[in-house]
């Protein structure tokens, strides 16, 4: 996720890319978001995107909403690799009103710094804000406990106890944290829930020495055993400690931020919850721990149709996994032989976001991944044979999207046809990297495809306003509906900065559609029926979500499931398949509305 240094040795084609992109000439023009820089690949070439149209503007309300947040990077000029990469955020409903609340992710603390500052500032905290379902907030960080100090990465949300209320789960550079939501007030039960992570060593470190804390990025509560109750999936990226940070640099004088490829990875790990809140870590049985990933994201579907959460995870300069449930919490992983481990010239990218949806509303799920500038976002669709088959090019997404960093990445139906939508948070993770290639710069512009018949996108960016367009350092995207509008609304964290909270209006004098969201409660353990798969059929199209967690980078979209209806005013069918394996048609008494479904 990282510049490689000029001259360093056994160079990933990500990294070998990089210093080709930077060899930049004169000549290049870099108003042209898609022209390539002289020695560098070309830029992909694709047919005409066909025409945009977009019915939604994007408003900044993050200012008038109350929410005064800012990340911390903890940088003191040292240019350390996880500087770069932080972090996200998360859509709840913490206090079960009814209204969704944010909780944001900070960074900024170092492992070795943990429980004293070195300074007295004041240390930077992850917060909540409690939504009050108006697109306003208020700070309800001290009173709910939610302040973690510590270099956090990601968040998950589940209710893991059963007890009716959202947990949450921050992955971190160093132990991971585990809260438990006690009626609104979070505990920290990390130790006696035995999820903080493990330890690394080098093979020179001296017998006895207490290792080094994993470095956890994103993470996903899911029935990995199938026995009712929750448990949770983190990835991890790579061995680094600051005392083993690599020097490298760009102009033979100054530290750039190192490449990954020089460092070694670490394997995902899997918790199963074998008593109400104790956990085991099963990574070994799993089939887990012997693979080393570089993972940034992971996303959950049931890709084989055998009634299980199949995983795939992101890498970062290793082939991407696709790890098949195969019971009992086993996996067998099924990137290469499935088509979706490498890119089409047998290339490991530089996987950060990931999601996975029934884009073409025909019962085929697709990938879509974020990469590193010059690797264009990467798109698998699933094909006969249970293989995949990259589609980027022909859905429309190849051209646009290779000129971007991209790291958040999601799919929803933001201006509720009926037809998913693909969201893109880009940043770039040098700051300095204008000073050698003109055509790139830090902050990047979020980018909104709209989605259309066939699964094909068109870039509707420039439609969204100039709000969603403004250049920010993006990292993490999540979608919810925070002033109840039934439209979804967009929160964008930032690397070292505030984030973005973007509420989705019509445009002038645009047609109002109809919609549906659904909210299933499920059967104890697993109160909120993750696994389970809603299929809607209205207006002559079928579509398909499941309720998971995980997707995107390192964020958590809200748990309701929201669908477009266009200009259909009545629902064919709605059809539940709840997590133990009973399939039920849920009546639907009246549209434009949020039902709750109860297995």
């Amino acid at each position: 996720m990282s510049i490689p240094a000029r001259g360093a040795p056994n160079l990933s084609p990500r990294a070998l890319l990089f210093l080709s992109l930077l060899s930049i000439s004169a000549g290049c023009d870099p108003r042209d978001e898609h022209t390539p820089v002289a020695g560098s690949p070309a830029a992909p070439a694709s047919a005409p995107p066909p025409s945009a149209e977009l019915s939604r503007r994007f408003v900044d309300i993050t200012e008038p909403s109350g929410i005064r947040f800012l990340h911390s990077t903890g940088g003191r000029g040292e240019k350390l690799l996880p500087e770069t990469m932080g972090s996200g955020g998360a859509f709840l409903d913490y206090d079960l009103d009814g209204r969704l609340d944010i909780f944001l992710v900070n960074s900024g603390v170092w492992p070795d710094e943990r429980g004293g500052a070195a300074d007295p500032a004041p240390l930077p905290r992850s917060a909540l804000w409690r939504g009050r379902g108006d697109g306003t907030f208020e700070d309800a960080t001290a009173a709910s406990g939610a302040g973690l100090a510590l270099y956090g990465m990601g968040v998950a949300v589940a209710d893991y106890d059963a007890d009716g209320d959202p947990d949450l789960t921050v992955t971190a550079l160093g132990d991971n944290v585990l809260l438990r939501n006690d009626g609104g007030v979070f505990r920290d039960v990390t130790g006696e829930a035995g999820v903080a992570g493990e330890r690394w060593r080098r093979e020179d470190d001296p017998p006895g020495a207490p290792g080094r804390p994993e470095w956890s990025t994103a993470a996903a509560w899911l029935d990995a055993d199938q026995d009712g109750d929750l448990d949770l999936f983190v990835a991890n990226y790579v061995k680094w400690s600051r005392e083993l940070e690599i020097f490298t640099t760009l102009d033979g004088r100054t530290k750039a931020f190192t490449t990954p490829d020089r460092y070694d990875g670490l394997p995902c790990r899997l918790f199963l919850q074998r008593a109400p809140g104790r956990f085991e870590d099963v990574s070994e049985p799993a089939g887990l721990a012997r693979i080393a990933a570089k993972a940034l994201g992971v996303a959950l579907w049931d890709l084989d149709g055998d009634g299980r959460e199949d995983l795939v995870v992101a890498n970062d300069t290793r082939p991407n996994l696709l790890l098949l449930a195969r019971g009992a919490g086993r996996y067998e992983e099924r990137g290469l032989a499935l088509g979706i481990a490498y890119d089409e010239l047998g290339r490991a990218r530089a996987g950060m976001g990931i999601d996975i949806a029934d884009y073409g509303n025909d019962g085929v799920p697709g990938v879509a991944i974020g990469n590193f500038s010059g690797e264009s976002v990467s798109l698998y669709r699933l094909a006969a044979g249970g293989t995949f088959t990259a589609d980027a090019a022909r859905a429309g997404l190849e051209a646009p999207t290779w000129r971007p960093l991209a790291f958040g990445l999601l799919f929803a139906d933001l201006d509720l046809d009926g037809i998913q939508d693909l969201i893109i948070a880009n940043g770039h993770i040098e700051p300095d990297i204008a000073r050698f290639s003109p055509a790139e710069s830090h902050a990047q512009s979020p980018q909104l495809f709209r989605g259309l018949p066939g699964g094909r996108f068109a870039d509707a960016s420039a439609l969204a306003g100039d709000d969603f367009r403004r250049p920010r350092v993006g990292r993490g995207l999540a979608a919810g509906d925070i002033d109840g509008d039934g439209d979804l609304d967009l929160l964008i964290t930032t690397n070292g900065g505030a984030p973005a909270l973007l509420r989705n209006d019509p445009a002038p004098g645009a047609p109002s559609p109809h919609f549906l969201r659904v909210r299933l409660i499920g059967r104890p353990p697993n109160t909120g029926a993750l696994g389970a798969k809603v299929t809607l059929r209205a207006g002559g199209i079928t579509q398909t979500r499941f309720v998971r967690t995980g997707s995107s980078y390192l964020c958590q979209s809200e748990p309701t499931l929201t669908f477009g209806l266009g200009p259909s005013s009545a629902i064919d069918e709605l059809q539940v398949e709840w997590p133990g394996g009973e399939s039920r048609t849920v009546p639907v008494e009246g549209i434009d509305r949020t039902i709750e479904a109860q297995e």
